[in-house]
């Protein structure tokens, strides 16, 4: 180890100095340069005075001055040249120092790496020769204790890390179990309202097409039974009327058969049962004794019968200046039924 650092020393040493070295180079490159930038103008400056001082003789020379600047350039571009080989002789220095430096941290390194090769086999060797001695030997009491202790601590440490684990993955399954019954108990109480309410949607369907159907029950009852009660009205109205005719024309039958001779006052002639209806109405209210008898024409209407012609004609009378009745055609006949004749 002494001598790798020692070798390292050197090498820094090395490397300070090339660095020395290079910055010196690189600065007298620069004041070099910096010299000859600056002497030109100077010699400018200087013919430039000397044409001044002298204004009389510039024709004279004109010819000289156009030399001494072709003499100027030259030697500006020697100066140039001089300058660039200059630099390119330090660059060529400093690459060469350069390469020894590498060369010698090479060198320093592999050196080191023979040093360290060196010193791994001697300790491998060593570690082969300790190998050999029986581990009880090397190993006391105390130390044997040490080693147990930190075997059932990490044994310890490893069964709580397992236990550990284990409860938190039976934790992490009851939470995982639990959020499926829940899922489940939630998916199951949704199906249960949808079914619910499917049910009542049935049940209110049925329950309104049931109310729908008897409303049309009751409502056809009820035009049944006002349909069968108009037919018995109209029957038992027309069965009346058919009795009331019948008595009538056993009346006036009676009328001709057993007493004398009838006389009649024949009021109107009605177009059918209901205007003859209407006029023996009115004569019946002013106490008059009517009788309707049908004929081809119409329904004859008629007040009487009268034990004479003379009587009969002042009913007619009568009947014709009753202006509430408004029946001014009314006339005495001889009224005979129609099955008499």
């Amino acid at each position: 180890m002494s001598m790798n650092n020692k070798q390292r020393w050197m090498g820094g040493v090395v490397l300070l100095g090339g660095g020395v070295l290079l910055a010196a180079l690189l600065l007298k490159g620069k004041e070099e340069i910096h010299q000859n930038q600056v002497t030109p103008p100077s010699s400018a400056a200087t013919a430039s005075q000397q044409g001044k001082a002298t204004p009389v003789e510039e024709s004279v020379q004109l010819q000289p001055m156009t030399v001494d600047v072709a003499t100027e350039k030259r030697l500006l571009e020697e100066q140039r040249r001089a300058r660039e080989k200059a630099v390119a002789e330090q660059e060529a220095k400093a690459a060469e120092f350069l390469r020894m430096q590498q060369q010698a941290e090479a060198e320093a390194a592999r050196k080191a790496a023979e040093e360290y090769a060196a010193a791994n086999a001697r300790r491998k060797a060593a570690q082969e020769s300790s190998d050999n001695i029986p581990p009880e030997l090397n190993v006391d009491d105390k130390t044997k204790a040490q080693l147990k202790a930190e075997t059932d601590k990490k044994q310890q440490q490893q069964k709580q890390a397992q236990q550990k684990a284990e409860a938190e993955k039976k934790l992490a399954e009851q939470k995982r179990q639990a959020t499926v019954d829940a899922a489940k108990k939630a998916a199951d109480e949704k199906k249960r309202q949808a079914e619910e309410a499917q049910k009542k949607a049935e049940a209110d369907k049925k329950a309104e097409a049931d109310k729908k159907a008897a409303e049309d029950k009751k409502r056809k009852l009820e035009e049944q039974r006002k349909a069968e009660e108009k037919k018995v009205a109209d029957e038992k109205k027309r069965k009346a009327d058919e009795a009331k005719k019948k008595a009538e024309a056993d009346k006036a039958r009676d009328l001709l058969e057993n007493g004398d001779k009838q006389w009649m006052v024949q009021v109107a002639l009605a177009a059918n049962e209901a205007n003859a209806d209407a006029v023996a109405a009115k004569l019946r209210a002013k106490g008059y004794k009517v009788t309707k008898s049908p004929t081809s024409k119409g329904i004859r209407i008629m007040v009487g019968p009268a034990k004479d012609r003379e009587t009969a004609d002042a009913t007619r009378k009568k009947i014709n200046s009753d202006a509430s009745l408004g029946m001014k055609s009314a006339w005495v006949i001889d009224w005979v039924p129609l099955d008499k004749r």
